[in-house]
């Protein structure tokens, strides 16, 4: 199994949020920008495409030592050979975690989003690899947030990696640090920068201190 390290920048990529680019290209950017782990997250794609994008995506973060993660399905996920799988609170009622250990293997990195500090301490006890946490601050790609109240505890009680994730940008992210996060995740604070590569690497500066 990759090895989750600290100072870590995850990126969630969705065509919907990259101003008319393709995921491939976004993700090429991000990857010369430094980013750390990238997840295919295309949930309006038909199944073939997406695992036509996938197997692309997951060659290229192979060529270039960069994490890949799918998004909900781990059959497309083994199909793709995905380093690992990421699993919505919706998505471990329709695929347990034992189950997606035996779909997939067990070297294979599973994570799961929490939204709240009772899902979080369920995950924090069960045999997940990483745990997303938030959204904390308001963003389009959800309809609420949790505030970054929590941070703190989280990160310090967290017995596996924890991603920080949420309306992160270049304004606030220093405070989200400061609060203990050694990993953040993103979506749109990347996927719609003018220039993407420029942009991932102001991110991950700040996070590498």
């Amino acid at each position: 199994m990759k090895i989750l390290k600290d100072h870590t920048l995850y990126l969630v990529i969705t065509e919907e949020y990259g101003k008319g680019r393709s995921a491939f290209n976004i993700a090429t950017a991000a990857i010369a920008g430094g980013v750390d782990i990238i997840q295919m997250r295309e949930k309006d794609k038909p199944r073939e495409e997406l695992a036509d994008l996938g197997k692309k995506l997951a060659q290229l973060c192979k060529d270039k030592d960069v994490i890949f993660i799918a998004n909900n399905d781990p059959f497309i996920a083994k199909a793709v050979c995905a380093d690992g799988l990421h699993l919505g609170q919706e998505d471990i009622k329709i695929y347990p975690l034992n189950e997606v250990r035996k779909i997939m293997g067990p070297d294979k990195i599973i994570g799961i989003s929490t939204h709240s500090m009772e899902q979080f301490a369920v995950a924090n006890s069960e045999d997940f690899d990483y745990i997303a946490f938030g959204p904390i601050f308001e963003t389009k790609t959800k309809g609420y947030h949790i505030g970054a109240g929590d941070v703190g505890e989280v990160a310090r009680i967290a017995r596996k990696p924890v991603f920080f994730i949420g309306g992160i940008n270049l304004s606030n992210i220093g405070g989200i640090l400061k609060l203990g996060a050694k990993r953040i995740a993103l979506i749109r604070g990347i996927t719609e920068a003018e220039d993407i590569m420029l942009r991932t690497k102001e991110f991950k500066d700040i996070i590498k201190g």
